[in-house]
């Protein structure tokens, strides 16, 4: 929010300077993010009299004697069509800074530094200076619009510095008003502030007008939609003369940003600044059936705003309408068919409350974002939307512009704009800050906000003004007490049953890390992604409509509909990054992700999600193939001193017979496989890729350890099996018969498979390499022998397998 200091004054004795004010705001919660002075580039420019002004011969220029005071006279030669002879203006002495302009003389190219110079021959001491130069509109100063030099007034003193007189010497706080505090998105909020930290005076704006006896006759307010717009305010003007605002509201408006458009536009403009309520202006005669209605808006509604932009509405819109159609987007902008004009003689003037999260939604959904809508967003309460209406009414009795009649409607919940009474323990407030703030402290702090406070014993009863919807209980009031008493004033101290530790990883986050590091020790990197997800990744995914993935959480507020649920899986976000990745040319590669996915117990949900903790791995490119993958899985089960076992099994965007499940013990906790023709096209993939997706509870559930034995001091012995077995039966199957079939057996390697010629139509042949490592003696001649002799024949027991001949 920017804060001009001079409009700050009018409310609050400031006797510090800008820097102390900017210390003293931060120290109770409001972080100025820039402080800037208005005329920080302009420097050396003095009141000058021109005192002989003679053009010089064929051409446009003139050479001018300037008094500049104390700062003696100076020769200076200037093409400006308004220099004269006893005329005043900013004289830009030797050595001086303004900004340099374009050709078109309006333009503001940078800062130049005046030196003297020579002009057709003669010399030139200084620059007399317009108001673009000096960065003065016309909406800070009369005249610094004109294409020629800035007039100064008559009563000018010769010499003196122009800062003051064009308002240059002012500065603008831009301050982040935090989520809590939407009272202080204004004007008075942040003055209502800095009166309590400085124990000054809080000078409130005059909210007095004059009604006269003149009446709207059958004018309406109905409100259709309440929980939208719980209060609702419309006053009727009348006689009203269109025309400028006064000079001191025109250069307020202008150190903000805001342009200045005409008395009755900008005094909404003003009161929204000011006061923190946006406010609107209807031009009554372009408004329809005598009434105002506020309405959700029908489907596929259209209205044409105040920027000539047309917008469809639906009815999670409100819509301001007049007896016959729509005039405003409501806590947005206003209708283009009910605008102000230089014609408007009858006015309504409106101020209301809207909902937050709908005018967020609206505001989003359209993608128009206003400084009406910005402050509806954070938040504005009743209390401001009734005293912003009489600070209008006041400035159009000030300016002049309008007469105010007694049609004035206020539609409303209810809900009352006078103080209400929370009662808190002092005790408890000081057990909160940890320290004990004197009694006359917190008097005084809640005096100066507001509060009224009355001291009982250990009991503070307060009166919570409505704009302050932010104190609910003894910790927002301990939280108002510290920020003014100061924060170093709190000693640092341990919780009761706090204790110093030597940090460190917890056990979950060092198995975590062990995980990650093992990956990337087989060539994985690590990605990140968004837990939201499309519903359309679903689609992508080939998913049945009954599928359990499709049990997801939709979010409130998406940032859009590709973001708009929490994922039930990490396989469409790793199919898309490597989607993404061949596309730019990464034709091989692998990718691993550690993040939880969001398994819902019940929708809607009636209780927290269950977050479960889950790894997902993809690779694609040439070397890569099914058994990398089962590799890479293999690795994991390593990690945690363990082994996975596989199954065949099935997925609709994973390869019909390159898909398996992963077993940890009799649990499945996930599943590899190769991704499917048809999601592959949809991806555009060039090459073959491969993912896996595993659910890490189990593993970190584990208390396996490592355990270590002493290499053998005999040679080992390897025998290759070449198998004959039934099509359907897993390499997994097998090897876990040759492993439970002898105790020497410490690795077990599949090196081919085949099927074919010799082979029966319904067999195929699978051949491992078995690793046998002796104990603490030595293999007798024909103990190998034995051992194959065992294998092969619980091989034919168990899963009617036959070595091939």
């Amino acid at each position: 929010m920017l804060l001009p200091l001079s409009w700050l004054k009018e409310y609050v004795d400031v006797d510090i300077t800008p820097a102390e004010l900017e210390e003293k705001l931060f120290s109770c919660g409001f972080e100025v993010e820039e402080l800037n002075e208005v005329g920080k580039d302009i420097s050396g420019v003095v009141v000058g009299l021109v005192k002989e002004c003679d053009p010089i011969p064929e051409t446009h220029l003139h050479v001018c004697k300037v008094d500049a005071g104390v700062h003696g006279e100076f020769q200076i030669c200037c093409g400006a069509d308004n220099v004269k002879a006893g005329g005043k203006f900013p004289v830009a002495l030797n050595g001086a800074t303004v900004y340099a302009t374009a050709k078109d003389h309006k333009t503001i190219e940078g800062v130049m530094t005046i030196k003297k110079g020579k002009l057709r021959g003669y010399e030139s001491e200084g620059m007399l200076c317009s108001g673009v130069e000096l960065g003065v509109s016309e909406d800070m100063y009369p005249g610094a619009g004109y294409n020629g030099l800035l007039v100064l007034p008559e009563d000018a003193e010769v010499g003196a510095d122009v800062k003051p007189i064009l308002g240059l010497d002012d500065y603008i706080f831009d301050i982040s008003i935090t989520a809590n505090r939407p009272d202080c998105q204004c004007i008075i909020g942040i003055a209502r502030e800095v009166a309590a930290v400085l124990n000054k005076e809080f000078k409130m704006p005059s909210l007095e007008y004059t009604e006269t006896a003149v009446t709207k006759d059958g004018f309406t307010v109905k409100v259709d939609a309440p929980d939208l717009c719980p209060r609702y305010i419309g006053h009727y003007v009348y006689d009203v003369e269109i025309g400028e605002s006064p000079l001191w509201m025109k250069r307020r408006l202008a150190l903000v940003g805001q342009t200045s458009i005409s008395n009755m536009v900008d005094i909404t403009n003003y009161v929204m600044l000011e006061m923190g309520q946006p406010m609107h202006a209807f031009d009554y005669d372009y408004l329809e059936g005598n009434q105002i209605q506020v309405r959700r808006a029908k489907e596929k509604e259209q209205i044409v705003t105040l920027d000539s932009l047309e917008y469809e509405l639906n009815e999670n819109n409100l819509l301001i309408c007049d007896g016959v159609k729509g005039v405003a987007i409501a806590g947005v902008m206003g209708g283009l068919n009910s605008e102000i004009r230089e014609t408007t003689t009858e006015v309504l003037f409106e101020s209301a409350k809207f909902a937050r999260d709908n005018i967020r939604k609206t505001s989003r959904a359209l993608g128009k974002r206003t400084d009406a809508s910005a402050k509806y967003e954070k938040g504005v309460d009743e209390y401001s939307t009734v005293n912003a209406m009489k600070r209008a009414l006041h400035l159009v009795e000030e300016l002049g512009c309008g007469k105010i009649s007694s049609t004035h409607i206020d539609v409303n919940t209810g809900n009352s704009v006078e103080p209400r009474e929370m009662k808190v323990s002092v005790k408890r407030v000081n057990d909160v800050l940890g320290i004990e703030v004197p009694t006359e402290e917190i008097l005084r702090i809640c005096t100066n906000l507001s509060f009224a406070p009355v001291m009982n014993g250990d009991e503070l009863t307060l009166q919570i003004p409505a704009y302050r919807e932010d104190m609910d209980s003894y910790p927002d009031v301990a939280e108002e007490v510290i920020r003014m008493y100061g924060y170093e004033h709190v000693i640092p101290t341990f919780m009761p049953d706090s204790k110093v530790t030597m940090g460190g990883l917890s056990e979950l986050q060092k198995k975590e890390l062990k995980l990650k590091k093992d990956l990337c020790s087989i060539g994985a990197y690590e990605c990140i992604h968004y837990s939201f997800i499309s519903p359309s990744d679903f689609d992508m995914m080939n998913l049945a409509a009954d599928a359990k993935e499709r049990e997801a959480i939709r979010i409130l507020n998406p940032i859009n509909e590709d973001l708009s649920i929490m994922r039930t899986t990490l396989a469409s976000s790793m199919l898309y990054a490597i989607s993404r990745n061949q596309k730019k040319g990464n034709l091989s590669g692998r990718l691993y992700e550690v993040a939880n996915k969001f398994i819902p117990k019940a929708l809607p949900l009636t209780e927290y999600p269950e977050e479960r903790a889950t790894l997902c791995i993809g690779i694609w490119g040439q070397g890569e193939d099914f058994f990398s993958l089962k590799g890479m899985a293999n690795k994991v089960a390593e990690t945690f001193f363990t082994k996975f076992e596989y199954e065949t099994d099935e997925k609709s965007y994973l390869h019909p017979f390159q898909c398996a499940s992963i077993k940890l013990g009799d649990q499945v906790i996930g599943y590899l496989g190769k991704v499917a023709y048809e999601v592959a096209e949809k991806l555009d993939l060039r090459e073959d890729a491969y993912i896996l997706e595993l659910e890490l509870k189990y593993l970190y559930d584990l208390n396996t350890k490592a355990s270590y034995s002493p290499l053998s001091k005999f040679p080992e012995e390897i025998r290759d099996l070449a198998l004959v077995m039934d099509k359907n039966i897993t390499c997994g199957q097998v090897e876990n018969v040759i492993s439970t079939s002898c105790k020497f057996v410490q690795d077990i390697k599949l090196f081919d498979v085949y099927e074919g010629g010799q082979i029966p139509a319904d067999k195929k042949s699978m051949a491992f390499s078995v690793k046998f490592v002796p104990g603490e003696e030595a293999f007798e001649a024909d103990a190998v022998d034995r051992f194959v002799k065992k294998i092969l024949k619980n091989l034919k027991f168990h899963l009617d397998i036959d070595l091939r001949s």
